[in-house]
């Protein structure tokens, strides 16, 4: 008697275990979305993993019903809508099954796909006789190609997203999905590294300059462009810069950067920029460089700046050229194109007060070694991916709440896994999309193979251009006059 009893219990507790293993596997349906567009309407099922589940249409064509098996719906807000579409959706439950019935319009059909991180089933209702290939606002992981091939570019393919081979080694790409806030609509180019390669360009030739993206992408015949580093109002980097191994903007801040070396390699990382300026026996630390000059500051200002210093007289400048002092006056000065103008105000001044025409001239300027040797450098940030993985540094170099919170607008630049580089933008602040915050503006880069990334400004200033042509809708409703750009360029 004893001994049934103790099999009993095993019994019984074993039971008991497999019980709760089963309820504790158990999917949860936590929410059902709906989307309507132009080419279709969206149903969306957002699950807590991925169940078994059918799809059984009903005889007259006009309803299907998801019977997902094993699933819960504990959180679910249930949701009756229809729209021009969709006439009805209603739920039920039986035995352990949640029975969804989606009801659509005579005239239609339907598309059932899933995802699978994180895990959601859709359908789509859609006209019979809707194009089987989809246009690139509804794309479904489908490549256009070009005529003159593919190149190197990365295989991807996943649900939502649409590439064309805009040119040869050239993928233009535009992602749609939808996630808790939302629309979500990113739009990339994928340029193939033994192809092209990336430079910084400066809005109207210098700093500062205001202009469009596209307008740099038609002044310089690029094949893409992306908006690039932050800048004030009056058009000076935010940010450090060098165009052609010459600075052009630098900032107090130790912020992430992509550098290009002279054969073309890419590299990412942060840096800072330290200078030193000697005019005789006397030396200085720079304050910037082709900024506007504030109290007591000592600017360097070079051919990046335009004809002229555009200072006003309280000050003193020096021209320098072949390491020599060969004018002093007091401010608007000729910037010489072979060579420089130092512009000191207050103490800086006062500092330099016994220099004299024909003094030495020496400019040291430090980005840290491998940055020194780099031909091109855009300073930006955050860095968004680092050795494939999501790595937002935007705390520890200290960037204000609007760009480190919320969703918003973004841009980016990357170097995917194959060597490639890649420009993106997400739009938000509309209806088409909400934006992403930076780290999940780091995992979409991720998703689409980057290895290494950074930020770049965002907000109203996010734009990318392939071809000459806007992809995407900027959030100011227009094209925004921005400080500079990278753009992608034939080797």
């Amino acid at each position: 008697m004893e001994l049934k009893r103790k099999i009993l219990t095993a019994v019984v507790a074993a039971a008991f275990s497999l019980q709760t293993v089963a309820v504790a596997s158990a999917a949860d349906l936590t929410a059902v979305r709906y989307h309507s567009g132009d080419e279709h309407d969206r149903v969306v099922f957002d699950l807590s993993s991925m169940p078994n589940y059918t799809v059984k249409p009903s005889a007259d064509g006009r309803e299907i019903t998801f019977d997902f098996h094993d699933v819960t719906e504990r959180n679910l807000a249930k949701k009756s809508f229809h729209s021009r579409r969709i006439e009805s959706v209603n739920y039920s439950l039986a035995s352990g099954h949640v029975l969804v019935k989606v009801r659509f319009k005579e005239g239609l059909t339907y598309k059932v796909g899933k995802l699978d991180n994180p895990a959601r089933v859709y359908v789509d209702i859609l006209p019979k006789n809707a194009p089987k290939k989809p246009a690139p606002s509804s794309g479904q992981g489908k490549t256009k190609p070009a005529a003159g091939g593919n190149g190197n570019i990365l295989p991807l393919s996943f649900d939502g997203l649409y590439t064309e081979m805009a040119a040869p080694g050239i993928a233009k790409r535009q992602y749609i999905y939808w996630d808790d806030a939302g629309k979500v609509t990113a739009y990339f180019v994928e340029a193939d590294k033994d192809l092209y390669t990336i430079k910084p360009v400066l809005a109207k030739g210098q700093v500062p300059g205001l202009q469009r993206t596209s307008g740099m992408s038609d002044m310089t015949d690029a094949v893409a462009a992306v908006n690039a580093t932050y800048f004030a109002g009056n058009g000076d980097m935010i940010g450090i810069v060098k165009v052609d191994g010459v600075v052009a903007g630098t900032t107090y801040f130790t912020r992430s950067a992509i550098g290009i070396m002279p054969d073309g390699t890419p590299f990412f990382g942060k840096l800072s920029y330290s200078g030193m300026v000697t005019l005789g026996d006397v030396t200085q630390p720079v304050s910037g460089v082709d900024a506007e000059r504030g109290a007591n500051n000592l600017i360097v200002y070079n051919k990046w700046y335009g004809s002229r210093t555009r200072t006003n007289e309280y000050g003193k400048e020096y021209t320098v050229q072949n390491g020599r002092i060969t004018h002093i006056q007091t401010g608007n000065s000729i910037i010489p194109k072979d060579g420089y103008v130092i512009s000191v105000h207050g103490t800086a001044a006062d500092a330099f007060e016994g220099a004299q025409v024909g003094d030495r001239a020496v400019v040291k300027e430090d980005l840290g070694t491998k940055w020194n040797q780099a031909a091109q450098i855009m300073g930006a940030g955050p860095r968004l991916v680092a050795n494939g993985q999501v790595n937002v540094t935007a705390g520890e170099e200290e960037f204000p709440g609007d760009i480190r919170y919320g969703r918003a607008p973004r841009s980016a630049v990357a170097v995917l896994k194959n060597g490639n580089y890649l420009f993106g933008v997400v739009d938000g602040r509309q209806a088409s999309s909400h934006g992403l915050t930076l780290t999940d503006w780091a995992k979409l880069l991720v998703k689409m193979g980057a290895r290494d990334a950074i930020n770049l400004d965002g907000g109203g200033s996010s734009e990318l251009v392939v071809g000459g042509v806007v992809q995407n809708s900027p959030s100011d409703g227009s094209e925004r006059y921005v400080g500079s750009a990278l753009i992608l360029q034939h080797k």
